[in-house]
């Protein structure tokens, strides 16, 4: 009987030689920032548990509440089968803290973005997409059928005239991250809004990692900006600040009902767990009532850049060595703002061998690699958490100032 897929040892090993394989590791995460992996003890910096919910007792309890009553599974589609108390009960939560009429359900976030965007245009449409925008809402993009427009990030100029040449087209839709997962900047939603209205185009703003980062009420960088009601769609994620799993969109009742009826990815989908919905539900209100939580994210995020430009940046009064120059050209985070801090490396060898290094001395920090970001920005990618203590902040700056000394 032949092998199948004959080609694909010679392409893992081409994968391997290029520093672009995977290994996958089994990782038990605790309460305080921390995990566990082969045996040792970790400071967990690679996750989007930015707020410390995702092990809070309250969270918890709410799961195994709802576990008990409702089992495991959903059993079905919502659509088909129905919503449960738990999945009515978070999207009333989600529309109270959005400030919206309604909200409705994905399973995963990437389905929600894939989803909401082929409901929305199709081949009669043209779609504008951020080159760094997450694989999701390119996949979006690209499987609505739409006419896809690639802008480089940020380039409005460019956005500008691509609007300019599909002014005849039925429908125009901007998409966008709120805040750029792979380097941690915020897009510039006040002008998008502007290209938007000028152009009769929609804006659909990602705030997966914004959602209860940002904004004085936590509702993400549309906040921060005061451009909410400016903002067609914001759709949001469960599994980052919130702590648990699934994505969302919060915003009129029409809107919703329109989702509801063509967001295939959510129509075709066994809907979340119960028991996800009541820890949902319990995170969504810890966020509201606990701000606290996120003025220590952001008093983490201000220490580590502190440390880092002390450790790391030349002083503005000496001059410039080619040693520093070459920290210089590592520690490019100064767009970046949040819990996510980049340090690019440039080649994918160097990243997997900085994020070893950086395990030896106590800390998991993601090494970040082609297709991931385009090839020759290989970087590690830094994620703060209001659960890491003064004692996790200072290991990593201790282990990153050994790690990426530059003799």
């Amino acid at each position: 009987m032949p092998t199948p897929f004959p080609w694909m040892s010679e392409e893992l090993a081409a994968l391997e030689s290029a520093g672009l394989r995977r290994a996958r590791l089994v990782v038990r995460p605790f309460a305080d920032g921390a995990c566990e992996i082969e045996g040792r003890r970790l400071w967990n910096f690679a996750g989007n548990d930015y707020l410390g919910l995702a092990g809070d007792p309250r969270v918890v309890a709410a799961a195994q509440a709802a576990l008990a009553e409702s089992g495991v599974g959903a059993r079905a589609s919502a659509l088909v089968a129905g919503r449960s108390e738990w999945h009515a009960r978070l999207e009333q939560t989600l529309a109270a803290f959005e400030g919206q009429e309604a909200a409705i359900l994905f399973p995963t976030g990437y389905a929600a973005n894939v989803g909401i965007i082929a409901a929305l245009v199709d081949e009669h449409d043209v779609v504008f997409c951020d080159r760094l925008n997450h694989a999701s809402l390119i996949d979006g993009c690209r499987l609505s059928g739409a006419k896809l427009r690639v802008f480089r990030h940020s380039e409005l100029e460019t956005l500008e005239r691509e609007l300019h040449k599909a002014a005849e087209a039925r429908r125009r839709l901007i998409v966008t991250d709120a805040v750029f997962s792979m380097d941690g900047d915020v897009a510039p939603l006040r002008e998008l809004c502007d290209l938007a209205e000028r152009f009769q185009a929609d804006l659909l703003v990602d705030e997966a990692h914004g959602t209860g980062v940002f904004g004085e009420q936590g509702r993400g960088v549309c906040e921060s900006l005061d451009v909410e009601s400016r903002v067609a769609v914001r759709v949001g994620t469960l599994s980052k600040a919130i702590g648990t799993l699934g994505g969302f969109v919060a915003g009129r009742q029409s809107l919703v009902d329109w989702l509801w009826n063509k967001a295939r990815t959510q129509v075709f989908s066994t809907a979340l767990s119960p028991a996800i919905c009541a820890a949902a539900t319990t995170a969504v209100e810890i966020i509201r009532s606990e701000p606290d939580r996120r003025a220590k994210l952001w008093r983490n995020c201000e220490f580590v850049r502190q440390e880092l430009d002390a450790v790391l940046r030349p002083s503005e009064s000496s001059a410039v060595r080619d040693s520093d120059q070459a920290v210089l050209l590592r520690l490019q985070y100064g767009r970046s703002v949040g819990p996510i801090i980049p340090i690019l490396l440039g080649d994918p060898d160097a990243a997997v061998a900085a994020q070893r290094k950086l395990e030896d001395r106590g800390c998991l920090v993601a090494a970040i690699r082609s297709p991931t970001v385009p090839q020759g920005t290989s970087r590690l990618r830094i994620s703060l958490s209001a659960a890491h203590d003064e004692s996790a902040l200072q290991t990593l700056v201790g282990a990153l100032q050994e790690v990426l000394s530059v003799s």
